[in-house]
């Protein structure tokens, strides 16, 4: 599986960063930077993309290799939405996310951070920004037990170099309190 996952994030990385896309990695494998593993087939990207950079992205994908609706992914990014690309060759689905307009995504985006993971120099979204995304999808229903079991996890991973204040911030600004509680409670 490890070696799946590392062909197919090359792959896309590389294509991104020829293309000069901006991207960050968030979700399950953001949780894996910071610790959390966790099984998954797919992976999660925030990107920054107008139609423009979208056709050169969909150029770049071999339809032999990769599965995609360059017009689902054109709807993606007219209403900020996602869209996904699948590696025929692995199996993994990469939901492609276009960046909101919003100050938390602008905020998010603007603290990526480049790591290595699995061998690979990546953008990743900070720590305290994989809580506050999980914490909010949680709060949206999306798999808000899996959400919420990564979200104590990597605060007690953080320990104290969490930054809380941050984290409180946009608990705040997002209306996340309730699931935020629910976090420390179990502590």
């Amino acid at each position: 599986m490890t070696d799946d996952l590392v062909s197919t994030l090359r792959a896309i990385v590389d294509r991104l960063n020829q293309l000069r896309i901006p991207y960050m990695v968030v979700g399950s494998i953001a949780a894996l930077a910071h610790g959390r593993t966790r099984a998954t087939q797919d992976f999660d990207l925030v990107i920054e993309l107008d139609a423009t950079r979208l056709r050169a992205l969909a150029a770049s994908l071999p339809s032999e290799r990769f599965y995609f609706s360059e017009e689902a992914a054109l709807d993606a990014v007219r209403r900020e939405s996602m869209f996904n690309v699948v590696d025929l060759e692995s199996g993994w689905k990469v939901d492609f996310v276009i960046r909101k307009r919003r100050e938390f995504s602008r905020a998010e985006f603007t603290r990526r951070t480049e790591l290595e993971l699995l061998g690979l120099r990546i953008f990743v979204a900070t720590l305290e920004d994989t809580i506050v995304a999980k914490l909010e999808w949680a709060n949206l229903g999306g798999g808000s037990a899996r959400q919420l079991d990564d979200v104590r996890e990597l605060v007690a991973l953080a320990g104290a170099r969490l930054d809380t204040r941050y984290v409180e911030h946009w608990v705040n600004e997002l209306g996340l309190d309730t699931e935020w509680r629910g976090i420390l409670r179990t502590r």
